[in-house]
């Protein structure tokens, strides 16, 4: 019992923000790709394989994280009492915890077709190279949006089996929505952060958070309205995207107001915006 809770603690289970901020972009990418292919039961099946993937890999990620960042953690108020850092559990364990979870995780990709599996393959390259960026650039944030987003282009690549320019260009945009949302992610821990040496978009831009935040997602929204301009009008997946727009909106109303207790409620409020993102997406089809 007492393994399991450290289990649940290290893999951050009990947070789902997560994982479905890893999940949403997977679901983007296939309500797009079921646009032109309306196969109503693969749609499912990979919806719940992406689903299952997004909770395998974010939980990986998350103990490896915590591993390389161990003696930082120690020195930031949010995280010094996360499992290794108090050495509630040996690294060597939660290396095995890793390993586990990504054997399942493979289980599930090897469902896919060879170019989905490969691409799977190449994200874990960028997954578990992140927590090493913030070490080395003021930029990490841009790299989670390269990482966290890829499940667009592999949700694509299950169907269409080929990368288009249309799902290029959602993944940038997507990059964009990351970049906001985890740049207000990080501005918790600015003061520690910048004490233990630590670099992040929340830093480079401590003066001006909130212009740096509202042109990421200004620029996302840019994208995608280029991107489904075919599909505005009087229908369900204009109304579904104006919330998806005016969820981000609220998000810079509040994050004007400069209180650091309202971060954390305004970076989860984009789990109601990738909600809303894939309810439109997904409208056009029906």
């Amino acid at each position: 019992m007492h393994h399991f809770k450290i289990f649940i603690e290290i893999t951050r289970l009990t947070k789902p923000i997560g994982f479905m901020l890893l999940f949403w972009p997977c679901s983007w990418g296939l309500a797009y790709a079921y646009i032109e292919n309306s196969n109503f039961s693969l749609f499912v099946y990979y919806l719940f394989l992406f689903f299952l993937g997004s909770v395998l890999m974010r939980s990986a990620g998350c103990i490896f994280n915590d591993i390389v960042d161990k003696d930082f953690d120690k020195k930031v108020q949010r995280t010094k009492y996360r499992p290794i850092a108090t050495g509630k559990i040996t690294v060597t364990h939660a290396l095995v915890y890793v390993l586990i979870l990504c054997l399942i995780a493979f289980l599930v990709l090897i469902q896919f077709n060879l170019f989905t599996i490969l691409l799977g393959l190449g994200s874990m390259f960028l997954a578990f190279s992140y927590p090493f960026m913030k070490r080395i650039t003021y930029w990490p944030q841009l790299f989670l949006g390269f990482t966290f987003n890829w499940g667009i282009i592999m949700a694509w690549v299950a169907f269409h089996n080929s990368i288009t320019i249309e799902i290029v260009l959602l993944y940038i945009s997507a990059i964009f929505w990351t970049l906001g949302y985890d740049t207000i992610y990080g501005a918790q821990d600015m003061s520690d952060d910048e004490i233990i040496g630590l670099k992040s978009t929340s830093i480079k831009f401590k003066n001006n958070i909130h212009m740096f935040v509202s042109t990421s997602y200004v620029i996302s929204i840019g994208f995608m309205l280029f991107l489904f301009k075919n599909f505005v009008g009087q229908n369900a997946f204009t109304f579904l995207f104006l919330i998806f727009i005016l969820s981000l909106i609220y998000q810079l109303i509040i994050l004007k107001k400069n209180n650091p207790n309202q971060y954390l409620g305004l970076f989860k409020t984009n789990n109601v915006s990738g909600l809303f993102l894939f309810l439109g997406i997904f409208s056009i089809s029906l």
